[in-house]
């Protein structure tokens, strides 16, 4: 293959963090050699994180979007293999809306 894997499992669950949070769902991304996999907009999640350099904290906000200030948060992990490397990822969001705003495509799952 030309291409090194890029393969990654997302979850996403209500809690401050990953050690306390029970996954309410979760999704897989496959970026090579050909976007694929459960996550609901793979090709555009899959530009998105090539545009990143694989970098989670460097996707851009959704400008647009107004969300609540209330706070439910919501945890999201990312584990896997990007271009060849280990990855491992967590965030915590406030809310729903403020996760799915915090990226166009990658965490709106």
């Amino acid at each position: 293959s030309l291409h090194a894997p890029s393969a990654l499992v997302l979850t996403v669950g209500h809690g401050e963090s990953a050690a306390t949070a029970v996954p309410l769902r979760a999704v897989t991304l496959t970026c090579a050699p050909t976007a694929s996999g459960t996550h609901p907009a793979t090709v555009s999640a899959c530009a998105e994180l090539r545009g990143a350099g694989g970098d989670f904290d460097a996707l851009a906000a959704d400008a647009g979007v107004m969300c609540t200030r209330e706070y439910a948060p919501v945890v999201v992990t990312v584990d896997g293999v990007w271009q060849g490397r280990r990855l491992s990822y967590e965030r915590t969001f406030a809310n729903e809306c403020v996760k799915n705003a915090g990226s166009s495509s990658v965490f709106t799952f």
